[in-house]
């Protein structure tokens, strides 16, 4: 029987996804555990493995589209096998809208077991089922609630950490009301889609909820929804596979490596003729490309004919208006959101200070002397920061509206800019960590952020963050909150300049350092503490290695 397989939720902050490559083709034969396709989310591009044998049946979204999680990825089945009925939404869906056959309607209405069984969800009220936050997630254990029945909820609200295979992740509230049930409790676990919560008006009665079913208008409608959807699904699908080249204003198909190719040569894609599939832009096309003579030898002609008008004065610049749209991709779309969320909820401020870096510097020499040793100064950054938050518990803290979590563990994500945007991995207990070892750990995580090989797990957990931008000339600059952190601290330029020393004007290296602080869990006079210790540990680098 054939199986249909959705978009998957591959990150826990994962709204739509695209998929980069397909590794099977329409007709293949699929084992279970075979790689189906790459998906770029927000934050990575997964291998996307199968968890059915049989022949892939159907390809739902192509090479270089996006779709939300759920939307139908593949059909694997029985070769041969009949899917239309699948792709038109199923039997059953289409006998719930269908307005015809009254005489078929009526006796299901009478049935004892929809009348006596069942009642319709109150509307208002949401039903939160266990959700897949992985791959490969068959069930889920709570490992922490941060809300309490009774507790009100607002859109965005974490409700509970949820441990899946692969690591702990929180789970945010998308409705808010009144936290009405908990269907699992902390330390149980459950298969994927079972009851988690009950969010809705305060006084409902649960027990009916529990019990009821969707409303026959509630229904209805995402059917009707799902047949539009398909029904553009197709549309899209059609434009595709016509598609040849991307100079008639289309959308424009070209694989990840094509464009990366594309952008550093200075290619235009809209001008390049794909040969793959469907039209699509490959690397060689765009390695392959030579603008043509007639493209170049426009813009002399509507000169020439502009300077025979003489309607504009001599000196006045003639060209043409052009521009580009790019479509954002995963990452660029949820760091716009979280970094939104964060800097218009959180009450922001900013202490910057000065520190001295000649004897960081002068220890940074003698300890990349050492053999098969190499440390940065952000090393000696991160690893101060972690010594300065376990005296400064306050600043390792997030906060959860009713509650402020004191976090007990320190864990500092490393800011890294990638192509498409930016990425935090973490150092998880970066205070049981040497010098040597966090500047290994950097290393091997900013190489899996380039080239977007870093799992969920590695982004997860963090208690403060560390964003250096002094590699590239700035000498300072503020950062916004990496949310649920309270923290964090921007990193300038090491800069030498005249100094006062014992009364003399000498030469000497400093850098700056801002600290931005959610004022809702740490008030000013705990910051300043915070960057006096900090200072402490970056000018006495001794300190840091006992």
């Amino acid at each position: 029987m054939a199986v249909v397989i959705n978009m998957p939720r591959l990150s826990d902050t994962m709204e739509e996804g695209t998929v980069a490559k397909w590794l099977k083709k329409v007709g293949d034969k699929v084992e279970e555990g075979d790689i189906l396709a790459e998906i770029e989310t927000d934050k990575a591009t997964m291998e996307f493995e199968s968890f059915n044998e049989g022949t892939l049946l159907h390809i739902g979204i192509q090479e270089g589209d996006g779709a939300p999680v759920d939307t139908l990825l593949a059909i694997i089945g029985e070769e041969g096998e009949d899917i239309s009925g699948l792709l038109n939404g199923g039997s059953a869906p289409a006998a719930v809208v269908a307005p015809a056959k009254e005489e078929e309607v009526a006796p299901k209405q009478e049935s004892s077991e929809d009348s006596e069984g069942a009642t319709e969800i109150p509307e208002g009220v949401e039903v939160i089922k266990m959700p897949r936050l992985s791959d490969t997630m068959e069930e889920g254990t709570v490992a922490t609630w941060l809300k309490k029945v009774g507790d009100k909820v607002e859109e965005g609200d974490i409700l509970a950490e949820i441990e899946t295979d692969k690591a702990t992740m929180e789970f945010e509230s998308f409705y808010s009301g009144t936290l009405l049930y908990i269907g699992i409790q902390e330390g149980e676990s459950s298969p994927v889609d079972a009851v988690l919560a009950v969010i809705g008006p305060e006084g409902t009665d649960v027990d009916s909820v529990l019990k009821g079913k969707p409303a026959t208008k509630k229904a209805s409608a995402p059917a009707t929804e799902t047949t539009a959807t398909e029904k553009k699904s197709t549309e899209n699908k059609a434009e595709a596979v016509t598609t040849v080249s991307a100079n008639d204003g289309q959308r424009i198909f070209a694989s990840p490596l094509a464009k990366k190719i594309a952008s550093e040569k200075g290619v235009n894609l809209a001008n390049v003729t794909g040969s793959g599939d469907n039209g699509r832009i490959v690397k060689k096309d765009v390695e392959n490309f030579v603008p043509s003579k007639a493209a170049s030898a426009s813009a002399p002609v509507v000169n020439n004919a502009t300077a025979q008008a003489n309607v504009a004065p001599l000196n006045l610049p003639v060209g043409e208006e052009s521009f580009e749209e790019v479509k954002n991709n995963q990452m660029r779309k949820v760091i716009a959101k979280r970094l939104g969320e964060s800097k218009f909820t959180a009450p922001h401020y900013y202490l910057t200070i000065e520190v001295s870096m000649d004897d960081a510097k002068a220890s940074r020499a003698q300890i990349n002397n050492l053999p098969d040793t190499k440390v940065s100064f952000n090393d000696m950054v991160v690893k101060a920061c972690a010594m300065a938050l376990k005296k400064h518990p306050q600043v390792n803290t997030t906060w959860n509206g009713d509650t402020t979590r004191y976090n007990h563990h320190i864990s500092v994500g490393v800011a890294v800019a990638v192509e498409d945007g930016l990425v935090v991995p973490v150092l998880k207990f970066t205070d049981q960590m040497g010098l040597s070892q966090i500047g290994a750990s950097v290393r091997d995580l900013a190489g899996k952020a380039r080239n977007k090989k870093l799992t969920p797990a590695e982004m997860e957990g963090s208690t403060f963050t560390v964003s250096n931008l002094g590699m590239f000339g700035i000498e300072s600059f503020t950062s916004i909150i990496n949310q649920p952190n309270s923290a964090i601290l921007s990193v300038g330029a090491i800069i030498e300049k005249p100094v006062v020393k014992n009364g003399q004007i000498v030469v000497g290296s400093t850098m700056k350092l801002t600290l931005a602080c959610d004022h809702r869990t740490v008030d000013g006079a705990t910051a300043a503490e915070f960057l006096q210790t900090l200072r402490s540990y970056i000018e006495n680098p001794v300190t840091m290695l006992a």
